[in-house]
């Protein structure tokens, strides 16, 4: 007889049982809730929307400062209320056409690019609205042909920088020559000047007061908040500038996003072509010199990050105003261009190391107070 050797039975594995979790103490279950609606509260100081108002807070403090200068400079005109409303009036019809440009500009940069051709965009609006065939058509064939240029070469940027994989400074540089030149060779380096009693008419009347110039402005700085802040589009924007490849992962055409970006800007430009035409009832295409550098300082100056990701409309337009009363007072105090222009550049320098190291510091030293005194 051989020994049979057993085989083996299978066993029913036994079910897993769920890990018991320890019990709650009450007091803990308290104490964390306290801090959380502690940390809710203070969220909106520490967090983005918090820095967001500071650095808004801080633009208004340099407006007060700038008030003061022009006060202590020229007291006898700061003195009469009639000359400060008229001069107030007078900044912001300044920052009107600068001001409409950074609001497209401010979604370029939140999205990750940058748009050095806006300024040549304004000027190839305006020539091409003023020729002879375009004003044959009256002031809505103006209008008409003035936004479909600035969305059309918007969109040649973005379709060069989305699917030709171009770079966005390379591009739009490429576009600010080729705009020019298109421009000047349009007007045959001429002045044409504005038939349109309607389109003229922009810059000089006023409603209650106020130019429509600063209308125009607080309606495309209105829209452009409430597409930023409230419309899937400007979450798409912050996500697409912030990280692109996640917001690809999370189901954004990044491609098709950016595209649209810059045809918003060249929207704006479109629209501040009209303005800066009727300010000048002409168009050439050595108008709107230097625009870009201006829309992309304001843009900074009001904590649009360069890298992308985050902005606000606001702060890009108390940037504009800054910059508008800066020239309004040197303007008064009878001093140069060239000053001007250095102080500009300061401002900017300052803005962008501000930029690098904005809260950093007390936001580490938040930090460690925080654990020293849960310790």
């Amino acid at each position: 007889m051989s020994d049979a050797t057993p085989t083996p039975t299978a066993t029913p594995e036994r079910p897993q049982l769920p890990a018991q979790s320890p019990p709650v103490d009450p007091a803990e279950t308290a104490v964390a809730g306290d801090k959380a609606a502690s940390a809710g509260r203070l969220s909106w100081w520490r967090g983005d929307g918090g820095d967001g108002a500071k650095r808004n807070l801080g633009l208004i403090g340099v407006l007060a400062a700038l008030i003061v200068v022009g006060a202590v400079t020229k007291p006898d005109l700061y003195g009469d209320p009639n000359w400060v409303w008229n001069n107030v009036l007078a900044i912001l019809q300044l920052a009107s056409v600068v001001g409409v440009v950074t609001v497209g500009m401010t979604f370029v940069i939140i999205g990750g690019g940058i748009d050095l051709s806006v300024g040549a965009i304004v000027a190839l609006a305006g020539v091409w609205c003023t020729t002879v065939a375009t004003q044959s058509y009256g002031a809505g064939g103006m209008i008409f042909t003035a936004l479909a240029v600035g969305i059309c070469v918007g969109l040649v940027n973005g379709v060069l920088i989305s699917y030709g994989r171009l770079v966005p400074f390379i591009a739009t540089l490429a576009m600010l020559v080729a705009a020019r030149g298109l421009a000047a060779s349009i007007s045959n380096k001429q002045t044409q000047v504005s038939s349109s009693t309607f389109i003229n008419d922009i810059a000089a009347r006023k409603v209650i007061g106020i130019p429509i110039l600063v209308y125009i402005l607080g309606a495309v700085v209105l829209a452009g908040w409430v597409v930023l802040n409230r419309t899937t589009f400007g979450r798409r924007t912050i996500a697409v500038g912030g990280n692109p490849e996640a917001a690809r992962l999370a189901g954004i055409n990044v491609r098709r996003h950016t595209m649209l970006l810059y045809a918003l800007s060249g929207l704006c430009c479109g629209i501040a072509a009209i303005m800066l035409t009727s300010q000048a009832t002409s168009a050439q295409a050595a108008m709107a010199n230097l625009y870009e550098l201006d829309a992309i300082a304001a843009a900074i100056i009001g904590g649009t990050l360069l890298s992308g990701g985050r902005g606000t409309i606001v702060g890009s337009l108390l940037g504009v105003i800054i910059f508008a009363t800066i020239t309004n007072l040197f303007a008064i105090n009878g001093l140069s261009i060239e000053a001007q222009n250095m102080v500009k550049g300061g401002i900017i320098v300052a803005a962008v190391l501000v930029q690098q190291f904005q809260f950093k510091s007390v936001t580490r030293l938040l930090a460690r107070n925080r654990v020293t005194t849960a310790t």
